[in-house]
């Protein structure tokens, strides 16, 4: 089992970890982790608690979620003394191809946009919630649903956060007002001719009625009832490829996770097309080091150095898994990661693909007192997504299409039916075949990056949850730089800039991805950690 001094902290924080025995949820809300909580005591389990507190997420947290959203989860059923995968993304729609976008001068500069009907793809949460619920669940889907349906109907008080951040997005978005297809949007989500100020109630009546629609019909009403004719007819009034037949097509899928072992802990993710497997390679190229100190320059560097290693592999192959020409387990093999660790070098390198041969949102956790745990994460991916509000719905579709690559020769190639390379992970550890607890970070492309540094936390630097989730963060983008944030150890930044790593601090903290952990003690004890970059809480008992 992980060990930790409940009483050191070695980082400033507003809070310290959380113990409790009935059961846990853990959100970027606490109007949400109450949801979750609801239906653990009405006699619910974690699974229940987990579609609860997802649904609710939809509504009390809309600038990162919603109706419309992909999502991945990973159960631990006490019962079956199993990890299950569940992999819900949604796939382009049949009429959508690279070459299609193109001619029909749909594209940004040669790229997919991010915004409108073209990036939209099918979404996935609402049949991961009933998936969910009928495979696991106690309390049946309506019931779950039904928390998040109140706070819509009813209404809720924004949160400082969630404000801000539904500033952020309206401003991005005020350009947009003139064109018809985002009406919907500004009458849903600023119905004042503004983004809610901290402490506004926020009703969205439309909303809870596709909720208790969801819920009733266990999500059939979505994918194969009046809301998926309503989203069909608004495609095709406004010029989208999504239809009818892609959403009735739809069902999720149960996988095998992919681990990796680092240091005798079992570290699990949802295979591709998420970008887990970015996490693990990263895991297995750092395991070849000892690492005895975290705040150490080395550390990072090689942390920094891994991940780049690892990203670079992902974005030459990680695709749908029908379309991938490389194994994922080849790229897990201990030998491939013990002969890049060797490339490994004292200074920043830009790294290629290096494929061995043949031989970017929401997330929570909950645990309840039976033994059960879920890592769950749903995504409209870029804040509200698409833009698009399907009008008398509240149903917000994700923009994840805006992923595929319009190049032939790419991996991630638009195609009718193709998922696309998906940045969201929920993660999972376990040792010696039993459950030590579920982890994941949100943000993007920052994902991966917050998954190795939370499990390095814990497993090699010994810190409890709070204080794995707390530590200051670094993330690598895609530009090649490097941005730490502003409680980063200003001598370990200079000495990474002498290691020509391209690094500069920065000041907000919600590109650093916000984060929450649960960790089962041997005595059945829960140990919860979340996220002090935004509104999140536990919900315990």
């Amino acid at each position: 089992m992980l060990c930790f001094d409940p009483l050191y902290q070695k980082y400033p924080s507003r809070r310290t970890a959380i113990y409790a025995r009935g059961g846990m949820v853990n959100c970027s809300s606490p109007l949400a982790a109450a949801a979750g909580l609801e239906l653990l005591r009405r006699g619910g389990n974690a699974i229940d608690a987990a579609v609860a507190a997802a649904a609710a997420l939809t509504v009390v947290e809309p600038t990162a979620n919603g109706l419309g959203s992909d999502a991945f989860a990973l159960v631990w059923s006490e019962r079956e003394k199993k990890l299950f995968g569940l992999n819900s993304s949604g796939p382009a729609p049949m009429l959508a191809s690279a070459e299609g976008v193109l001619a029909d001068g749909k594209d940004q500069n040669g790229k997919m946009p991010a915004h409108g009907w073209t990036p939209v793809t099918v979404p996935g949460a609402p049949a991961a919630w009933a998936a969910l619920s009928k495979r696991f669940g106690r309390a049946g889907l309506s019931a779950a649903l039904a928390p998040a349906a109140a706070y819509a109907r009813e209404g809720y008080p924004c949160a400082p956060h969630l404000a801000r951040a539904w500033q952020q997005s309206f401003e991005s978005y005020r350009i947009k007002l003139s064109e018809d297809c985002f009406s919907s949007w500004f009458r849903t989500f600023a119905p004042r001719g503004r983004a809610p100020e901290a402490g506004e109630i926020v009703r969205l009546p439309d909303h809870a009625d596709s909720l208790e629609a969801i819920g009733q019909s266990g999500a059939e009403e979505f994918y194969r009832g009046a809301l998926a004719r309503r989203i069909d007819a608004e495609s095709r009034k406004f010029g989208g490829y999504l239809r009818y037949d892609d959403l009735a097509a739809f069902s999720p899928q149960w996988v095998e996770p992919i681990r990796v072992n680092y240091r005798g802990y079992e570290v699990c993710e949802i295979p591709p097309n998420g970008q887990g497997i970015v996490a693990l390679m990263a895991l297995n190229i750092l395991k070849e080091f000892d690492f005895p100190e975290k705040d150490s320059e080395l550390t990072v560097h090689r942390q920094i150095e891994a991940l780049k290693m690892a990203f670079a592999d992902a974005f030459a192959c990680v695709t749908d898994p029908a379309d991938m020409t490389v194994d994922p387990a080849r790229l897990l093999d201990p030998a491939y990661g013990a002969s890049r660790a060797a490339e490994m070098g004292s200074r920043a390198r830009i790294w290629g693909s290096a494929i061995p041969p043949q031989s970017g949102t929401v997330y929570l956790c909950c645990a309840d007192g039976e033994g059960n745990m879920v890592s769950y994460i749903q995504s409209n991916y870029m804040g509200f997504g698409s833009g698009i509000v399907v009008d008398g719905t509240g149903i917000a579709l994700q923009n994840r299409g805006a992923d595929f690559s319009l190049d032939p020769s790419a991996a991630n190639v638009l195609r009718p039916g193709k998922r696309s390379y998906h940045t969201i992970i929920p993660g999972f550890l376990m040792q010696n075949g039993a459950p030590v607890g579920p982890f994941g970070v949100m943000g993007g492309y920052m994902q991966p990056q917050g998954h190795v540094q939370v499990v390095m936390n814990c497993v090699d630097f010994h810190l409890d949850p709070q204080q794995a989730l707390d530590a200051p963060r670094f993330q690598w983008l895609r530009d090649g730089r490097v941005i730490v944030e502003s409680r980063f150890d200003e001598e370990i930044a200079r000495a990474l800039r002498r290691r020509v790593h391209d690094l500069s601090v920065e000041l907000s903290s919600s590109a650093f991805g916000r984060g929450q952990m649960i960790v089962r003690l041997s005595n059945g004890v829960l140990v919860g950690g979340t996220e002090n970059r935004t509104d999140s809480n536990i919900a315990c008992f």
